[in-house]
């Protein structure tokens, strides 16, 4: 089992780029993985749907086993479904690196973050566009990380809504205050023209799924990206 990388110096010297499996070619993920690799991908993005939360099916614990089997990226699983507490296990087993819970999902979240991190990983939460930042404050003691949507969750090659550096800028007002290394990672619509707006907003993780796996030259699309967060606009 691999932890999320967190970096030795917080903040990190270069945003973190995590690709977005959901866009990836499924009959080549293994080659799509390695080439993301080889590209200088930080670590993976695994977008868990169950259909409920989101109307939408995505991957299961074989997906996260396959992975972890063959690459040594950390895996940050995002779960998207409605009741967490069924997935969290099966995930820990199939070799996650990192699980995120939607702050919307229902049951007793700080429980199960907690143990999550009794289990050794990496634990986050994840806020919809029209979820106030302050929801965050209870779990701030603790999170490793915080996702923000920068699209509403359930699909892939979303555009970046416009209002999403001001939610961005308000959680790393709250990460800045709780004094605590969490990373503050963005999700949705992410590609070289929205990567400066982000990062200038307060993100220092990017997911990307069609800007990187829907790109044929994936080499190139990461280091796009990756150029264009370091732009400061």
């Amino acid at each position: 089992m691999i932890n999320l990388h967190l970096p030795a110096k917080y903040p990190s010297d270069k945003t973190a780029i995590a690709p977005s499996i959901l866009s990836a070619d499924l009959l080549n993920l293994g080659e799509r993985i390695k080439q993301a690799q080889e590209a200088g991908a930080d670590w993976l993005h695994i977008d868990i749907m169950d259909g409920h939360f989101v109307p939408n099916l995505s991957f299961g614990p074989a997906t996260v086993k396959a992975i972890d089997g063959f690459t040594d990226l950390a895996q940050d699983v995002h779960l998207m479904v409605e009741n967490p507490a069924d997935f969290i296990e099966p995930f820990i087993k199939a070799g996650a690196s990192s699980l995120t819970l939607h702050i919307e999902s229902k049951g007793n979240l700080k429980k199960l973050l907690e143990g999550i991190k009794a289990c050794g990983l990496k634990c986050g939460i994840s806020i919809k566009p029209d979820t106030k930042p302050e929801a965050l404050l209870p779990f701030a003691d603790l999170i490793d990380l915080i996702l923000v949507m920068s699209v509403y969750p359930g699909f892939g090659g979303q555009k970046f809504l416009p209002s999403s550096p001001a939610q961005i800028a308000a959680v790393r007002d709250i990460i800045t205050k709780t004094g605590r290394p969490i990373w503050l990672e963005v999700d949705g619509g992410i590609n070289a023209e929205t990567a400066p707006k982000a990062v200038k907003a307060g993100a220092d993780a990017l997911v990307a799924g069609n800007a990187v796996f829907g790109q044929s030259d994936i080499k190139k699309a990461l280091s796009d990206i990756r150029a264009a967060a370091d732009v400061k606009i």
